[in-house]
């Protein structure tokens, strides 16, 4: 048996005093929304200040709120669905809560491991980005450094990520060293997903972040937990999905705006041109200032279905509840920092 040294009593106290420290400035989980009354940074690191993307908050913006520093809060965490890495930390001042966000959040519910019911409750969020926008904030990503302006992502929308709901939906099966790569974005130590080479040919088309290991995050976080448990269905689907768009006035739009303002209720519109009426209710725009302009940097579409090979756009939107419309309006960025 091995003996633990002799350790004096102030020596214990002292870590027994440090000990209750950590536990009582645990993160204290919670749920609703934070609105931002401020243009506030939204740090990585409280300690530390760290900010990657020089982040801020967008006055009137509605952010989902996941916990709180301590009791008597200084910083709330909230996802900035721009940012990277998403999870940021904000003032408390920067802005309100509303009344159910103090609540503890509901237990998650079991990850699903078999195939969707066919009555079609099976949910995702759909998100696709304006990569031009996207590297105004991470210009340093072998995908933002070699974008041209002739290249298929100057024009068009290209492939984030599709995403089991509820939130929780996460990490099923995944080994916990890959869950904590994953989160400390070494995605680069990541397995890489089991591709046929046509489908990793379309990928690297509509997902230019396969050139730093996004494939490999998405299917790790969100993929594993799709019904069907093949990286191969789960991305062949979603290019699908991203295809209808690209084809679409949706795409479009955007294309013919480059440079330009463009309201929400346009984006709804084209949408609804698209993929029927009522289909703009189920987008929200996602924006983020850049310097002295707001640019759209994603859409996220709801979706409810199953997401089977042949599935239709249409069909997976039009079953979707509605959502709030996110910002008001954007500028399409172009090509390069602005």
């Amino acid at each position: 048996m091995r003996l633990l040294p002799f350790l004096p009593s102030t020596v214990l106290l002292l870590a027994a005093s440090l000990t209750f420290q950590t536990r009582a400035h645990a993160d204290e989980p919670m749920r609703g929304t934070f609105t931002a009354s401020k243009t506030c940074p939204a740090v990585q690191s409280i300690r530390k200040q760290t900010n990657p993307g020089n982040v801020a908050l967008e006055v009137g913006h509605g952010y989902r709120l996941l916990a709180r520093n301590r009791s008597d809060a200084t910083h709330y965490r909230v996802v900035v669905e721009t940012a990277d890495p998403q999870q940021r930390w904000v003032a408390v001042d920067c802005g309100a809560v509303n009344d159910s966000a103090a609540v503890p959040p509901a237990p998650a519910t079991p990850r699903r491991t078999e195939a969707p019911p066919s009555d079609g409750k099976a949910s995702y969020v759909f998100a696709i980005s304006w990569q031009a926008a996207f590297c105004e904030g991470m210009p340093d990503k072998v995908e933002c450094r070699t974008q041209t302006d002739n290249r298929y992502d100057a024009t068009h929308f290209t492939l984030h990520g599709l995403w089991p709901q509820p939130r929780g939906n996460a990490y099923c099966g995944v080994a916990a060293r890959d869950i904590d790569a994953d989160k400390s974005h070494r995605w680069e130590q990541l397995p890489a997903p089991e591709l046929q080479p046509a489908t990793r040919t379309a990928l690297e088309k509509a997902m230019p972040g396969v050139a730093s290991y996004l494939d490999r995050h998405e299917w790790t976080e969100h993929g594993t937990c799709f019904f069907e448990k093949s990286a191969d269905a789960y991305f062949r689907r979603e290019i699908a999905l991203i295809g209808e768009i690209n084809t679409s006035p949706v795409q479009k739009l955007f294309a013919d705006n480059i440079g330009r303002q463009i309201q929400t209720s346009d984006i709804r519109a084209a949408f609804d041109q698209g993929f029927g009426a009522g289909a703009g209710d189920r987008v929200r725009v996602a924006c983020k200032r850049d310097g002295n302009r707001r640019i759209i940097v994603e859409l996220t579409i709801g979706l409810r279905g199953d997401v089977t090979d042949g599935a239709r756009l249409a069909d997976l939107i039009a079953q979707a509840s509605p959502t709030d419309q996110g910002c008001t309006s954007g500028i399409i960025d172009p090509v390069g920092l602005q």
